[in-house]
């Protein structure tokens, strides 16, 4: 899977979302996802967010995804907008 491809599905189940992913071998990838879904999320129940758009991908065609994930203010806090 291309890092394409899972930014798409991660947009389409957060929409209004914004997402980078990278991958140096499609296999293991890294992602920061800014959504306003986060609000009032713990770190935990974020990355659950993410990990629903992929669904049964996570484990399968994708065997690592380490995530960042912010809400628009925390991103333009830490300079990522």
């Amino acid at each position: 899977m291309n890092p394409q491809a899972i930014t798409e599905l991660i947009q389409a189940g957060l929409p209004g979302s914004r997402v980078l992913v990278r991958s140096d071998d499609n296999v293991h990838y890294e992602a920061v996802v800014i959504a306003a879904a986060f609000a009032g999320k713990r770190p935990v129940q974020r990355h659950q967010l993410v990990y629903a758009t992929l669904g049964s991908r996570m484990g399968n065609e994708i065997h690592a995804l380490a995530l960042q994930v912010f809400t628009p203010e925390e991103a333009a806090r830490n300079g990522l907008t």
